[in-house]
């Protein structure tokens, strides 16, 4: 009965995700010459029922072929879903104030089709692109003087996926190169896909450099993809994997843990030692020290201040990727994106990723490698 249940509700969502597109720019009085009508109805008809078989041997079956089609027509229908909802409540306000007449709706529908189309092509672009720095002093009580300054540069949710993104992935790696780093993190969801499946893209990380440290953590989407393959693949490229561990590093005579957890989701996935383990990975640390923890996801930092963690550093959320979706990604995490504090001495810091997942597309949520300059609080 949940599963039945589970498939009605895909099927009412994907109707409306549909629906109301077509009826925006077909429907609700547009009244367009038979042959506009008819072509517009039989190109969502068959999208609507093309796509979740397109999903299903695309992301179940692992055709990249078909995958990338239909996230393309994820991202497509987010999109005018979105500008169809407000394109609707413009459409309520203008009949309201007695304003536009009988060519209203085709205001309405040709307004929200040229928004949608301007929104994706600049969506792609910024997802396609390789992704700006963003810059930024963090405080740390702890933090001793010798590590003043010290240079963290964080990679996160970089998806290597059913698009061949190894171009990409090297001009990443030269990006990172520029920033003289300290320590490089990876905060997970490194790919969709297997390592041997994206052993192209994933290969130029070998070239990242780290004067201290290059440390990785598994994200939910290694655990669809194999996630100890993937731990194993990054040691394979020179990364210290933080599978519920730390390592200690030095600088100006003052040490800092950068410690690691496995995904939340890990204790689903039914492989043997993977789950979330703070205290694992804190085992032996000098209680004294100032500790970094990497944790995929942002909704980990209880766990984190309830420990006295002085940084957390999370992905997962992507900032949203597709405006408004981070409204609903608020829903699961604490935060979107952005350094916050929880607790007395816990400051968490959520990338707002540096590729993508599915739709290759960016709206209101740009990419980022994320330049953190730890600071000694004097």
């Amino acid at each position: 009965m949940r599963r039945l249940a589970g498939v009605g509700i895909f099927l009412l969502v994907l109707g409306l995700l549909f629906l109301l597109p077509w009826w925006t720019l077909f429907g609700s009085g547009t009244d367009w010459p038979v042959p506009v009508f008819v072509t517009g109805t039989v190109v969502f008809v068959g999208a609507l029922v093309a796509f979740p078989f397109l999903m299903f041997t695309g992301h179940a079956r692992r055709s990249d072929r078909a995958a990338r089609i239909a996230d393309a027509m994820l991202g497509v229908v987010w999109v005018l879903f979105t500008w169809s909802v407000l394109g609707g409540l413009a459409h309520l306000l203008l009949i309201g104030l007695g304003v536009g007449g009988a060519e209203r709706a085709r205001v309405v529908a040709c307004t929200v089709a040229a928004i949608s189309a301007a929104l994706l092509a600049w969506g792609h672009y910024e997802a396609m692109r390789v992704p700006r720095v963003r810059q930024l002093d963090v405080p740390l009580a702890r933090l001793g003087a010798g590590l003043d300054g010290t240079r963290v540069v964080v990679l996160a949710d970089t998806h290597y996926g059913p698009i061949d993104r190894a171009a990409w992935s090297a001009r990443v790696t030269e990006a990172v190169n520029l920033l003289d780093a300290d320590v490089v993190v990876h905060a997970g969801d490194i790919a969709d896909g297997t390592p041997a499946q994206r052993r192209e893209q994933s290969a130029p990380l070998g070239a990242v450099q780290a004067r201290l440290a290059r440390v990785y953590v598994t994200g939910n989407h290694e655990y669809l993809g194999g996630a100890q393959g993937w731990l194993d693949r990054m040691t394979d490229l020179g990364w210290e994997a933080l599978h519920n561990r730390h390592i200690v590093v030095e600088r100006g005579g003052d040490r800092l843990v950068l410690a690691g957890v496995d995904d939340v989701t890990a204790h689903h996935s039914g492989l043997a030692g993977h789950h979330a383990d703070l205290d694992g990975a804190l085992a032996g640390a000098d209680p004294g020290l100032p500790v970094l923890l990497v944790a995929h996801q942002p909704k980990y930092v209880p766990q984190a201040a309830a420990a006295g963690i002085d940084l957390q550093i999370s992905g997962h959320t992507h900032g949203g990727q597709i405006w408004p979706f981070g409204l609903l990604v608020r829903l699961d995490q604490p935060v979107v994106q952005g350094l916050s504090r929880h607790g007395e001495r816990t400051l968490l810091y959520t990338s707002r990723g540096t590729g993508f997942w599915g739709p290759p597309f960016r709206v209101l949520a740009p990419s980022e490698i994320t330049l953190l300059t730890l600071r000694a609080v004097t």
